[in-house]
C-alpha cells in the first residue's frame, strides 16, 4: 500500500519524466481577480532599480567604441538600447500621469553621454519607484485606473488600467536588460553579475 493510500488521500505532486507536476486548480472566474498584488508591484520597481544600476555598473567599465558599437540587436548597440528604455519609461510614466512626454521616436536618443544617461536613468527608476508606490496606495485613481493613450506610431487610441501599463514597463526593462546582457557576453565581459529576480529578494531580505 502506497502512502497516499494509507493516508487516504492522493498524492498532490507526481513524478513523470523527472518533472513534477501539481494538478490543477478547479475552474473559477477571474473576473475579480488582480493579475498581481500589491507587495509584487512595489518589488518590481524596486528590483527595476536595482537591475539597471548593475548593468550600469558594467556598462560604464566598457571602453567607447565598444559602448557604441553596432551588434546586430533589435536597437543596435548598447548605447542606443539603453537609451530606447528610458524612452519608453517617459512614453509609460507621462501616460499614467497625464503629461507630455516629448518623445519623438522609439530610437530616440535622449543621452549621447553615459553619464548623463546614467543619471537620468536614476533619476527615472526613482521616479517610477514613487509613481508604483501612489497607485499601490490607491492614490490617483490607483492599479485599476483606466488610461487613456495614443500610440506613438499612427496616433491610435487606447485605454488600458495603470496595472497593465505597469507590467508592460517592467516586462519591456527585462527584454531589453537582457539584449544588454548577451551584448555585454559578446563584448568579452566575463563577470556580470546575475540579474534574476530572485537575487535581488535574496539580497533585500523579501523572502
Amino acid at each position: 500500500m502506497g502512502r497516499s493510500e494509507q493516508k487516504g488521500k492522493p498524492l498532490h505532486l507526481k513524478l513523470v519524466k523527472n518533472w513534477y507536476f501539481a494538478p490543477l486548480p478547479p475552474p473559477q472566474s477571474t473576473a475579480n481577480l488582480g493579475i498581481m498584488g500589491v507587495q509584487e508591484f512595489q518589488i518590481l520597481s524596486k528590483y527595476n532599480q536595482w537591475a539597471n544600476r548593475r548593468i550600469f555598473d558594467v556598462v560604464k567599465t566598457l571602453p567607447d567604441d565598444t559602448y557604441r558599437k553596432d551588434m546586430g540587436a533589435f536597437f543596435g548597440s548598447i548605447h542606443a538600447t539603453l537609451n530606447h528604455i528610458l524612452v519608453i519609461d517617459r512614453l509609460w510614466s507621462s501616460r499614467i500621469m497625464g503629461e507630455y512626454h516629448g518623445i519623438k521616436s522609439l530610437d530616440q536618443i535622449l543621452h549621447d553621454d553615459l553619464e548623463a544617461l546614467r543619471k537620468d536613468r536614476e533619476i527615472m527608476d526613482e521616479h517610477i519607484i514613487r509613481l508604483t508606490g501612489r497607485l499601490t496606495a490607491g492614490m490617483d485613481g490607483g492599479l485599476n485606473r483606466e488610461v487613456y493613450y495614443r500610440m506613438l506610431k499612427g496616433g491610435e487610441k487606447h485605454v488600458s488600467p495603470a496595472r497593465h501599463i505597469l507590467l508592460t514597463l517592467f516586462n519591456h526593462h527585462t527584454h531589453h536588460r537582457g539584449q544588454v546582457h548577451c551584448m555585454l557576453t559578446q563584448s568579452g565581459v566575463k563577470d556580470i553579475p546575475p540579474l534574476d529576480i530572485i537575487f535581488y529578494l535574496r539580497e533585500n531580505d523579501e523572502i
